[in-house]
Protein backbone atom coordinates (compact mmCIF):
# COMPACT_ATOMS: atom_id res chain seq x y z
CA UNK A 1 0.00 0.00 0.00
CA UNK A 2 2.69 2.36 0.97
CA UNK A 3 4.42 1.42 -2.15
CA UNK A 4 1.57 2.25 -4.70
CA UNK A 5 0.95 5.56 -2.25
CA UNK A 6 5.02 6.40 -2.69
CA UNK A 7 4.47 6.07 -6.44
CA UNK A 8 1.21 7.90 -6.86
CA UNK A 9 2.90 11.32 -5.14
CA UNK A 10 6.77 10.64 -6.78
CA UNK A 11 5.29 13.21 -9.92
CA UNK A 12 4.14 15.42 -6.84
CA UNK A 13 7.62 15.72 -5.06
CA UNK A 14 9.64 15.66 -8.72
CA UNK A 15 8.14 18.52 -9.74
CA UNK A 16 8.31 20.49 -6.32
CA UNK A 17 11.90 19.53 -5.72
CA UNK A 18 12.55 21.06 -9.48
CA UNK A 19 10.50 23.95 -9.20
CA UNK A 20 12.00 24.64 -5.35
CA UNK A 21 15.90 24.12 -6.87
CA UNK A 22 15.23 26.32 -10.38
CA UNK A 23 13.32 29.11 -7.86
CA UNK A 24 17.06 29.33 -5.50
CA UNK A 25 19.25 28.82 -8.87
CA UNK A 26 17.15 31.93 -9.92
CA UNK A 27 17.24 34.05 -6.85
CA UNK A 28 21.07 33.53 -6.57
CA UNK A 29 21.97 34.17 -10.35
CA UNK A 30 19.60 36.41 -10.83
CA UNK A 31 18.25 38.81 -7.73
CA UNK A 32 21.40 38.59 -5.38
CA UNK A 33 24.50 36.56 -5.00
CA UNK A 34 28.03 36.99 -6.35
CA UNK A 35 26.82 36.19 -10.15
CA UNK A 36 24.88 39.64 -9.45
CA UNK A 37 28.34 41.22 -11.44
CA UNK A 38 27.44 39.61 -14.96
CA UNK A 39 25.65 40.37 -17.21
CA UNK A 40 21.77 39.71 -17.41
CA UNK A 41 20.99 36.94 -19.71
CA UNK A 42 17.66 35.05 -20.93
CA UNK A 43 17.07 31.97 -20.14
CA UNK A 44 19.57 29.28 -20.36
CA UNK A 45 19.01 26.07 -22.41
CA UNK A 46 19.28 23.87 -19.24
CA UNK A 47 17.31 26.12 -17.22
CA UNK A 48 14.72 25.75 -19.88
CA UNK A 49 14.96 21.90 -19.87
CA UNK A 50 14.32 21.71 -16.52
CA UNK A 51 11.43 23.98 -16.24
CA UNK A 52 10.11 21.82 -18.96
CA UNK A 53 11.00 18.96 -16.89
CA UNK A 54 8.97 20.27 -13.38
CA UNK A 55 5.79 20.93 -15.89
CA UNK A 56 5.68 17.54 -17.18
CA UNK A 57 6.03 16.37 -13.69
CA UNK A 58 3.00 18.93 -12.52
CA UNK A 59 1.10 18.21 -15.57
CA UNK A 60 1.05 14.16 -14.25
CA UNK A 61 0.41 14.73 -10.71
CA UNK A 62 -2.59 16.88 -11.92
CA UNK A 63 -3.91 13.99 -14.40
CA UNK A 64 -3.60 12.08 -10.72
CA UNK A 65 -5.59 14.56 -8.95
CA UNK A 66 -8.31 15.42 -11.40
CA UNK A 67 -9.14 11.47 -12.68
CA UNK A 68 -8.83 9.57 -9.67
CA UNK A 69 -9.80 5.33 -9.78
CA UNK A 70 -13.96 5.49 -9.66
CA UNK A 71 -15.52 3.45 -6.86
CA UNK A 72 -17.50 1.26 -9.36
CA UNK A 73 -15.33 1.93 -12.69
CA UNK A 74 -16.29 4.50 -15.36
CA UNK A 75 -14.81 7.94 -15.36
CA UNK A 76 -15.13 10.82 -13.07
CA UNK A 77 -13.56 14.40 -13.05
CA UNK A 78 -12.35 15.85 -9.39
CA UNK A 79 -11.73 19.43 -9.38
CA UNK A 80 -11.50 21.17 -6.19
CA UNK A 81 -9.97 24.28 -5.05
CA UNK A 82 -6.94 22.54 -4.49
CA UNK A 83 -6.78 21.27 -7.95
CA UNK A 84 -7.95 24.35 -9.39
CA UNK A 85 -5.20 26.60 -8.24
CA UNK A 86 -2.92 23.87 -9.31
CA UNK A 87 -3.90 23.93 -13.23
CA UNK A 88 -4.03 27.75 -12.72
CA UNK A 89 -0.82 27.50 -11.67
CA UNK A 90 0.72 24.77 -14.45
CA UNK A 91 -0.78 26.64 -17.08
CA UNK A 92 0.71 30.10 -16.13
CA UNK A 93 4.43 28.75 -15.99
CA UNK A 94 3.75 26.70 -19.76
CA UNK A 95 2.65 29.71 -20.60
CA UNK A 96 5.87 31.51 -19.04
CA UNK A 97 7.54 29.06 -20.62
CA UNK A 98 6.37 30.05 -23.94
CA UNK A 99 5.90 33.46 -23.92
CA UNK A 100 9.79 33.87 -22.60
CA UNK A 101 10.85 33.07 -25.56
CA UNK A 102 10.18 36.49 -27.01
CA UNK A 103 9.84 38.62 -23.67
CA UNK A 104 12.43 39.46 -21.24
CA UNK A 105 10.57 37.37 -18.36
CA UNK A 106 12.91 36.40 -16.36
CA UNK A 107 12.24 37.99 -12.87
CA UNK A 108 8.45 35.89 -12.83
CA UNK A 109 10.81 33.10 -12.21
CA UNK A 110 11.50 33.65 -8.32
CA UNK A 111 8.25 34.86 -7.55
CA UNK A 112 6.08 32.26 -9.87
CA UNK A 113 8.36 29.15 -9.02
CA UNK A 114 8.02 28.67 -5.38
CA UNK A 115 3.68 29.22 -5.47
CA UNK A 116 3.60 26.95 -8.32
CA UNK A 117 5.81 24.58 -5.98
CA UNK A 118 3.15 24.83 -3.22
CA UNK A 119 -0.01 24.52 -5.79
CA UNK A 120 1.63 20.86 -6.52
CA UNK A 121 1.13 19.81 -3.12
CA UNK A 122 -2.17 21.22 -2.18
CA UNK A 123 -4.25 18.66 -3.64
CA UNK A 124 -2.57 16.53 -1.68
CA UNK A 125 -3.25 18.03 1.34
CA UNK A 126 -6.86 18.55 0.58
CA UNK A 127 -7.74 16.19 -1.81
CA UNK A 128 -11.13 17.48 -2.52
CA UNK A 129 -14.33 15.15 -3.57
CA UNK A 130 -15.84 17.98 -6.15
CA UNK A 131 -17.14 16.45 -9.06
CA UNK A 132 -17.56 18.41 -12.72
CA UNK A 133 -21.17 17.39 -13.76
CA UNK A 134 -21.98 18.42 -17.32
CA UNK A 135 -18.36 17.19 -18.65
CA UNK A 136 -19.95 15.47 -21.84
CA UNK A 137 -21.46 18.89 -23.01
CA UNK A 138 -19.09 20.33 -25.41
CA UNK A 139 -20.32 23.84 -24.70
CA UNK A 140 -19.39 22.75 -20.90
CA UNK A 141 -15.72 22.19 -22.18
CA UNK A 142 -14.94 25.24 -24.32
CA UNK A 143 -16.11 27.06 -21.30
CA UNK A 144 -13.99 25.37 -18.63
CA UNK A 145 -10.82 25.26 -20.77
CA UNK A 146 -11.69 29.74 -21.52
CA UNK A 147 -11.98 29.80 -17.82
CA UNK A 148 -8.80 28.22 -16.83
CA UNK A 149 -6.65 29.98 -19.81
CA UNK A 150 -8.01 33.37 -18.31
CA UNK A 151 -7.18 32.40 -15.29
CA UNK A 152 -3.82 31.28 -15.86
CA UNK A 153 -3.17 34.70 -17.75
CA UNK A 154 -4.84 37.07 -15.61
CA UNK A 155 -1.94 35.08 -12.82
CA UNK A 156 0.90 35.79 -15.18
CA UNK A 157 -0.57 39.32 -15.36
CA UNK A 158 -0.70 40.21 -11.44
CA UNK A 159 2.60 38.30 -11.13
CA UNK A 160 4.02 40.61 -13.43
CA UNK A 161 2.33 43.61 -12.11
CA UNK A 162 3.98 42.47 -8.62
CA UNK A 163 7.48 42.35 -10.46
CA UNK A 164 7.04 45.94 -11.56
CA UNK A 165 5.94 47.26 -8.21
CA UNK A 166 8.59 45.96 -6.42
CA UNK A 167 10.97 47.46 -9.32
CA UNK A 168 9.27 50.99 -9.62
CA UNK A 169 9.86 51.01 -5.70
CA UNK A 170 13.44 49.81 -5.81
CA UNK A 171 13.63 52.93 -8.94
CA UNK A 172 12.24 55.62 -6.33
CA UNK A 173 15.12 54.42 -3.88
CA UNK A 174 18.03 54.30 -6.24
CA UNK A 175 18.19 50.48 -5.15
CA UNK A 176 18.38 48.83 -8.32
CA UNK A 177 20.77 45.58 -8.38
CA UNK A 178 21.81 44.70 -11.70
CA UNK A 179 19.19 42.43 -12.06
CA UNK A 180 16.35 45.09 -11.64
CA UNK A 181 18.13 47.34 -13.84
CA UNK A 182 18.77 44.78 -16.70
CA UNK A 183 14.94 44.42 -16.75
CA UNK A 184 13.49 46.04 -19.99
CA UNK A 185 12.35 49.92 -19.36
CA UNK A 186 9.31 50.22 -17.25
CA UNK A 187 7.11 51.33 -20.18
CA UNK A 188 7.87 48.17 -22.16
CA UNK A 189 7.16 46.31 -19.34
CA UNK A 190 3.81 47.83 -19.02
CA UNK A 191 3.19 47.31 -22.58
CA UNK A 192 3.53 43.51 -22.05
CA UNK A 193 1.36 43.63 -18.41
CA UNK A 194 -1.76 45.22 -20.80
CA UNK A 195 -1.02 42.56 -23.48
CA UNK A 196 -1.64 40.07 -21.27
CA UNK A 197 -4.71 41.18 -19.47
CA UNK A 198 -6.28 42.27 -22.89
CA UNK A 199 -6.17 38.48 -24.16
CA UNK A 200 -7.16 37.44 -20.61
CA UNK A 201 -9.85 39.99 -20.41
CA UNK A 202 -11.26 38.78 -24.16
CA UNK A 203 -10.58 35.39 -22.72
CA UNK A 204 -12.98 35.94 -19.26
CA UNK A 205 -15.61 37.44 -21.82
CA UNK A 206 -15.93 34.42 -23.86
CA UNK A 207 -15.65 32.41 -20.22
CA UNK A 208 -18.95 34.12 -19.59
CA UNK A 209 -21.17 34.65 -22.70
CA UNK A 210 -20.19 30.30 -22.82
CA UNK A 211 -20.98 30.08 -19.47
CA UNK A 212 -24.31 32.08 -19.99
CA UNK A 213 -25.07 29.78 -23.18
CA UNK A 214 -24.78 26.50 -21.21
CA UNK A 215 -26.54 27.69 -18.24
CA UNK A 216 -29.45 28.74 -20.66
CA UNK A 217 -29.11 25.00 -22.22
CA UNK A 218 -28.74 23.77 -18.79
CA UNK A 219 -31.24 25.55 -16.45
CA UNK A 220 -33.33 27.60 -19.20
CA UNK A 221 -32.28 30.98 -17.97
CA UNK A 222 -28.91 32.92 -18.71
CA UNK A 223 -27.32 33.06 -15.85
CA UNK A 224 -27.72 31.41 -12.33
CA UNK A 225 -27.15 34.18 -9.30
CA UNK A 226 -23.86 32.45 -7.05
CA UNK A 227 -21.14 33.75 -5.41
CA UNK A 228 -19.15 32.08 -8.04
CA UNK A 229 -21.26 34.12 -11.08
CA UNK A 230 -21.06 37.53 -8.88
CA UNK A 231 -17.25 37.37 -8.60
CA UNK A 232 -16.78 36.60 -11.67
CA UNK A 233 -18.67 39.77 -13.52
CA UNK A 234 -17.28 42.16 -11.01
CA UNK A 235 -13.97 41.18 -11.63
CA UNK A 236 -14.85 41.54 -15.65
CA UNK A 237 -16.16 45.13 -14.66
CA UNK A 238 -13.25 45.77 -12.66
CA UNK A 239 -10.77 45.05 -15.57
CA UNK A 240 -13.06 46.70 -18.11
CA UNK A 241 -13.09 49.36 -15.94
CA UNK A 242 -9.03 49.29 -15.92
CA UNK A 243 -8.90 49.03 -19.64
CA UNK A 244 -11.53 51.83 -20.63
CA UNK A 245 -9.03 54.17 -17.82
CA UNK A 246 -5.66 53.11 -19.96
CA UNK A 247 -7.22 53.64 -23.36
CA UNK A 248 -9.62 57.00 -22.65
CA UNK A 249 -7.54 58.75 -19.57
CA UNK A 250 -4.19 56.76 -20.10
CA UNK A 251 -4.37 55.18 -16.73
CA UNK A 252 -0.63 53.33 -15.81
CA UNK A 253 1.98 52.78 -13.33
CA UNK A 254 0.51 52.31 -9.49
CA UNK A 255 -3.08 53.10 -10.89
CA UNK A 256 -3.18 50.11 -13.44
CA UNK A 257 -1.15 47.87 -11.02
CA UNK A 258 -3.66 48.49 -8.14
CA UNK A 259 -6.20 47.90 -10.76
CA UNK A 260 -5.20 44.79 -12.03
CA UNK A 261 -4.28 42.97 -8.69
CA UNK A 262 -7.87 44.48 -7.16
CA UNK A 263 -9.01 42.36 -10.31
CA UNK A 264 -7.19 39.15 -10.08
CA UNK A 265 -7.95 39.23 -6.46
CA UNK A 266 -11.37 39.10 -7.01
CA UNK A 267 -11.37 36.74 -9.80
CA UNK A 268 -9.98 34.22 -7.57
CA UNK A 269 -12.81 34.74 -5.31
CA UNK A 270 -15.07 33.29 -8.11
CA UNK A 271 -14.71 29.67 -8.12
CA UNK A 272 -11.29 29.02 -5.88
CA UNK A 273 -12.60 30.83 -3.29
CA UNK A 274 -16.03 29.67 -3.36
CA UNK A 275 -14.94 26.05 -3.50
CA UNK A 276 -12.24 26.51 -0.46
CA UNK A 277 -15.53 27.89 1.35
CA UNK A 278 -17.05 24.88 0.69
CA UNK A 279 -15.08 22.37 0.67
CA UNK A 280 -12.81 23.73 3.85
CA UNK A 281 -15.01 25.91 6.06
CA UNK A 282 -18.48 24.26 5.14
CA UNK A 283 -16.93 20.63 4.64
CA UNK A 284 -19.08 20.28 1.58
CA UNK A 285 -17.72 18.16 -1.16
Amino acid sequence: MSSILLHTQLPHFLAVALYAALAMHCWRSRWRGAMLDQPVKGMARWERFALLAALLFHGIALVQAIFPPAPHGGHVIAFGFAVALSVIMWQAVALYWIESYYARMEGLLVLGLPLAALCVLLPLAFPGKHLLANIGSATFRIHFLMAMLAYSLFTLAALHAILMAITEQRLHRGRLTPFFAGLPPLLTMEALLFRLIHIAFALLTLTLLSGALFSEHLFGKALTLSHKTVFAVLSWLIFAALLVGRHRYGWRGRMALRWTLAGFGVLLLAYVGSRFVLEVLLGHP
